[in-house]
């Protein structure tokens, strides 16, 4: 486009017949809703304008100067030098090195317009203050080139006349500007493959990704300036390369706070010297010591330090312009609206999305709904020890934010994680949070209503909207959060005042049974009295409170946070203690004119004394417009029950000290209940007890046997820990497990362990159902229909234990069981809701701790840099980051790779590739199995199968057996023949290849990675304490499950045409009662001294794609030395989302049934068959 025009009158006719052309070019190139961004003088590309307004503004006001590259309008950046003066062209091609320089591995040009805020697709107008969190949004844009000229013109010259540059330069705006002259700097002269900016990029992400200190970066600085070209522009510490990137990033704030955790010194309280609520000062003080020195103002004994340093502060993440990023990259902006546009629904659990509680607010606020850019937040918070000795009692909690717009499979990673907060230590806050989530709710609020943000995926601005669906936390901190009290008599937030709980005097704490209240109305076990804790059970389930009744409650609590001082002025959490070290009657609460006060609780109305016994406080979470309405606004964390879950198994079978839920004081509390007499402590003649042995009581023999089980337990790579490491045959205990070795313990491992050493099946059975329905409900995919039947089970479940275990197994733990279903079928998902992603990233945040007295600024520090890099290493090609780093077990090659492969055999070969030669019997065996499945041959098939037919007497009927043998001993050898007769013109030439068979060269190899699994031949995993050898082929035709051990990995190669990978298989006999079997409880066992197919003879068929199994693994019967029990499990990082599986598949998830107790029949209580020597002497 011709532009001198631009430099003619205003008046002429040269200038008016431009400005129609310039019009006519960029309405058609570059308009929005009929408007371009108008490039005169006074808006200077920073208001849209329609046709008319925008010809008057140019031909009035005139054209922008220096604006001779139109890229804001439609012209290409790289293309659109005009016939304008050279000078011009030559400050453009000196600030063009970015989008010029076609030999960059990274996408820095697209980096800049994210990191800048771009609201054009395609082209590098740049909102200088996109990034800005504190204040009002400017609208001063200007370009790429224009910024960098802006950066020479700080440094040399005053600012630009005003019409081209209105409003004052920021500070923001000088770091941006600056980083843009680093992005179009060389890195030394001549360098034309890195820019300053783009190689420190890349430095830093290796500094993240790998751990380095500052100081070992620093020196790698220092080699690198010596080693490159004179003039390079690296910078020389940590600090200057920190310096570089900052406008990158995106920053956090300090905020003091009273150091009673009272308030926080924000808006009006900003300037305030001292807490107005405790009166404690701002600042750290220190005891005056130099008594010499004293003055009138330290007849406190207390003076401020010289330099005044705030005695705690709170870090936080500003929540908007991050959730704004992942719209303005266009890395992340269409992963934005996958819950609504690629979400498979039909019907089944898979995200959040299915829930419930997400439909339910999707109906009730259609207006948040309609746009699925709309985000949907939940929020994570737990404590962890910032330091890497277990000493010291410091508590430090981050407080992370979860969008859950995006897929299934990149939801729950860490990358996706918002730090909002790190609230400091040393002591926990409490109940006290609130005061601190206080930032993070205004922002919250101001996201309901709504930021203007650009999308990068459609190229315009919309109005971002945020909604917090819930909090993710354990047990504890759930009442920190919710405001309800999580101990005591109404423990259950669910159950709420109507929880059923007994007063155990003698063990001093509270159990809660009454399980029987789920179970249909006319069943048996309501009316059984001697068989529970001797009453009926009339009552029925309670009903979870709705918000609105919830908020109701709370109108009549009032409560001062922050821990308030007693007389001896030490700070107590709004409770005073007596001389004798208990807890008066009293709380702190508010007047109506808002003082604070004590008030005993007995004069209080009855309704808000039963409120202040259930409620600690009015959440701060109900100051958001929508949070009532939310169904579920606290989960209860499966990862945390699962764990105490099992330490309850665990320490009861093996009697642990402090862990053992069958002790003297749980005796003695069945005498205070009154129930089973048959287990009351006897005293003996010696003056001794004795607590007869009840039906969980294992003897020493047994506890060994359940030991041995764990020890020697090898399970598959990356399933689980070492769990044998845990185990200590000689004391028969089990210490210093994780949490997620329960969840594979309490899941997979126990019942089984169980089987060869359970004292009573009754016992066996409960523990078995237990497995089954964790099992069940940590699927990643579940039927809702299904969920029904879950219910149901667990509930009686329950109720069995009951009647088996003592009223002290009942923890609270081990009844929220019975609330986990209903949390399922409003939230969706366990996996998107428990700890173990937000734990794991604890750790990670645990890592940035360099500096042990200042833990909290050391993780602010390390993750805003990461943050930082994370977002780079989005463009960055060519080398290893957090999104493309291979998983453990990756997926196969290349798409080009993978089609040379039949049957969809490719993987990834593990170990020494090897070369053989294979044997007559091996080479008929692997061609005979590749021609029985391919399709293409099918007509030859049904062609032997009619001659073998006719070769027959009349009437003489084939069976399928017989018909199958002639084609695994006859068809090879006549398809070859028929093969080598046939015309080529008339057989594929894929056809010809099979006929001709596979080379009798193969590869060999002891390890092979597909479809998630890692697999090793029995001979690679020898020496290993792992198991990865074992496989399951399912039978297409009759659905039979044939279990073996891999033998053998052999690839044959058909001269080049295509490959396949066959898996040579021990197979256990399957059709034999000696070769498998079923246990009562369900369990399927096989017998590796039983085998079929060995390929000893010619007809065996010992061979099976690498694609047609799955892997299973072994736990052998420690009575039984042949038999082992089968476990199946799904593979890490696998996610079905619905365009194989269906709702028949999901279902059968579900474990079948075991064998039912007899629900009429008198529970064993106590066992006969026990010693002496077993018995319990107290």
């Amino acid at each position: 486009m011709d532009k001198s025009w631009m430099t003619k009158s205003r008046s002429s006719t040269e200038y008016k017949e431009g400005v129609n052309q310039f019009l006519n070019f960029a309405f058609q190139n570059a308009s929005h809703s009929g408007k371009i961004m108008c490039p005169c003088i006074r808006c200077v590309n920073c208001s849209f304008q329609t046709y008319d307004d925008a010809k008057v503004h140019l031909i009035c006001d005139g054209f922008l100067r220096g604006y001779t590259r139109c890229i804001c309008h439609g012209e290409d950046p790289i293309t659109s030098l005009s016939s304008t003066n050279p000078a011009a062209s030559s400050t453009s091609n000196q600030t063009s090195y970015l989008q010029t320089n076609t030999s960059r591995l990274d996408d820095m040009d697209g980096l800049l317009h994210a990191a800048m805020g771009i609201f054009s697709e395609g082209t590098n107008e740049i909102n200088l203050v996109a990034n800005e969190t504190n204040g009002q949004q400017s609208s001063r844009f200007v370009t790429i080139e224009q910024a960098s000229e802006e950066v020479d013109a700080q440094q040399h010259t005053e600012r630009n006349d005003a019409e081209h540059h209105r409003g004052s330069s920021s500070r923001e705006t000088s770091e941006f500007l600056k980083f843009l002259k680093d992005a179009n700097e060389e890195l030394y002269p001549g360098c034309k493959k890195f820019s300053k900016l783009s190689f420190i990029i890349h430095l830093f992400h290796l500094k993240c990704l790998n751990g380095w200190t500052g100081e070992s970066f620093s020196m790698l600085l220092e080699l690198l300036i010596d080693a490159f070209p004179e003039g390079t522009s690296l910078p020389r510490s940590t600090y200057e390369a920190k310096k570089v990137i900052k406008a990158l990033g995106l920053s956090y704030e300090k905020i003091h706070c009273c150091p009673n955790d009272c308030l926080l010194f924000l808006g009006e309280k900003a300037n305030d010297e001292v807490c107005h609520v405790c009166g404690s000062s701002r600042w750290v003080i220190k005891k005056q010591v130099d008594k010499e020195k004293k003055t009138q103002d330290e007849e406190t004994n207390n003076v401020p330090i010289k330099k005044k340093k705030a005695a705690k502060v709170l870090r936080y993440f500003p929540l908007i312009p991050r959730l704004q990023r992942l719209f303005v990259s266009t890395k992340t902006a269409k992963d934005m609206r996958w819950h609504e546009e690629g979400r498979v629904k039909d019907g089944l659990l898979r995200h959040p999305a299915d829930g419930k509680a997400w439909r339910a607010f999707d109906e009730r606020y259609p207006d948040f709904s309609s746009d699925s850019r709309n985000v949907r937040l939940g929020l994570a918070s737990d404590g962890f020890n910032p330091f890497r000795t277990m000493n010291t009692t410091y508590s430090t909690w981050p407080v992370v934010v979860i969008p859950y717009n995006l897929p299934s499979w990149i939801c729950m990673k860490q990358s996706n994680f918002i730090l909002s907060m790190i609230i400091p230590g040393e002591k926990s806050p409490g109940n006290d949070i609130d005061i601190f989530l206080q930032p993070l709710i205004d922002e919250l609020k101001q996201l309901w209503g709504g930021v203007d943000t650009y999308d990068a995926s459609t190229g315009q601005t919309f109005h971002l909207r945020a909604m917090l669906m819930w909090t993710i936390n354990d047990f504890p901190a759930y009442g920190n959060l919710s405001g309800w009290s999580t101990k005591g008599k109404y423990a259950c937030p669910c159950c709420a005042e109507n929880t059923h709980s007994k007063w155990l005097y003698n063990g001093r704490k509270y159990c809660y049974m009454g399980h029987r209240r789920w179970l249909p109305e006319d069943h048996t076990f309501r009316y059984q009295k001697y068989y529970f804790d001797g009453s009926e059970e009339l009552r029925m389930a309670p009903e979870i409170a709705s918000g609105s009744n919830v908020l109701g409650q709370l109108e009549s609590v009032k409560v001062t946070l922050g821990k308030l001082p007693n007389e001896e002025g030490k700070f107590m959490n709004n409770r005073k203690k007596n001389k004798k070290g208990k807890r008066k009657r009293k709380r702190q609460v508010l007047d109506e004119i808002g003082e604070s006060h004590e008030q005993d609780l007995g004069t209080m109305s009855e309704a808000r004394c039963d409120a202040m016994k259930w409620w600690k406080k009015k959440s701060i979470f109900f100051t958001l417009p929508y949070w009532e309405h939310n169904l579920i606004r606290h989960n209860l964390d499966v990862m945390h029950i699962e764990k105490n879950v099992f330490d309850n198994f665990i320490g009861t079978f093996l009697n642990l000290d402090k862990k053992s839920k069958d002790n003297l004081q749980a005796r003695l509390d069945l005498i205070d209940l009154g129930i089973r007499p048959e287990l009351h402590p006897q005293i003996l003649a010696n003056g001794k007890r004795r607590l007869p042995p009840a039906c969980f009581t294992m003897s020493m023999d047994e506890k060994r046997t359940l030991c041995q089980v764990l020890k020697d337990l090898k399970m598959p790579d990356s399933y689980a820990s070492n769990i044998s490491r845990c185990v200590n045959l000689k004391e028969c205990k089990i210490t210093g497990l994780k949490s997620h070795d329960c969840h594979i313990l309490v899941e997979d491992i126990l019942p089984l362990a169980l089987r060869a050493c359970s004292p009573s099946n009754q016992v066996t059975f409960v523990v078995t159902e237990v497995a089954n329905f964790f099992k069940a409900i940590c699927s990643k995919v579940l039927d809702v229909d299904e969920l029904d039947k879950i219910q149901n089970r667990i509930v009686l479940t329950l109720c069995h234990m009951e009647r088996i275990f003592l009223p002290s197994f009942f923890t609270i733990m081990v009844h929220l069981c019975v609330h986990l279903v209903d949390e399922i079928k409003l939230g969706g998902p366990v996996q998107y809701r428990w700890m173990y992603p937000q734990e794991r990233f604890f750790v990670r945040l645990k890592s940035y701790v360099r500096n042990r007295a200042h833990p909290e600024g050391s993780i602010a520090e390390g993750y805003i840099a990461e943050e930082c890099l994370t977002f780079c290493s989005r463009y960055l090609d060519g080398v290893e980051t957090r999104f493309n780093r291979p998983v453990r077990n990756p997926d196969p090659l290349t798409n080009e790779v993978q089609r040379l492969y039949l049957f969809s055999s490719a993987g990834r070969a593990i170990g020494k590739v090897e070369d053989i030669v294979l044997d007559d019997k091996s080479w008929v065996q692997a061609h005979r199995y590749v021609l029985r499945h391919c399709d293409e041959i099918q007509g030859f098939r049904q062609q032997f199968i009619d001659m073998e037919k006719r070769k027959r007497r009349r009437h003489t009927h084939l069976t399928a057996q017989e018909i199958e043998n002639l084609v695994n001993e006859k068809f090879h050898e006549w398809f070859d023949k028929q093969v080598m007769k046939a015309d080529d013109s008339a057989i594929s030439e894929k056809v010809a290849t099979l006929g001709r068979g596979p080379n009798k060269v193969a590869k060999r190899f002891s390890g092979f990675i597909i479809n998630g699994f890692r697999y090793h031949t029995i001979s690679r995993e020898e020496n290993m304490l792992t198991q990865n050898s074992g496989v399951v082929n399912t039978s297409e035709i009759d659905g039979v499950n044939y279990y073996g051990r891999l033998r053998d990995i052999i690839e044959l190669n058909y001269y080049g045409s295509f490959k396949v990978v066959l898996f040579k298989c021990d197979w256990v006999d399957v059709h034999h009662s000696s070769g498998i079997k079923q246990d009562e409880f369900g369990f399927t066992s096989v017998n590796f001294s039983r085998l079929i197919h060995t390929g000893e003879k010619l007809e065996h068929d010992p061979y099976v794609f690498s694609s047609q199994v799955e892997q299973v693994f072994y736990v052998q019967d420690p009575h039984h030395q042949n038999w082992f029990s089968v476990v199946k499990f799904k593979p890490r990082d696998f996610f079905d989302m619905g365009k194989e599986l269906g709702i028949n598949e999901a279902s059968s998830l579900l474990p079948p049934n075991v064998q039912n107790i007899n629900e009429d029949e008198h529970p064993n209580w106590i066992r006969i068959d026990a010693s002496e020597d077993d018995t319990i002497g107290i």
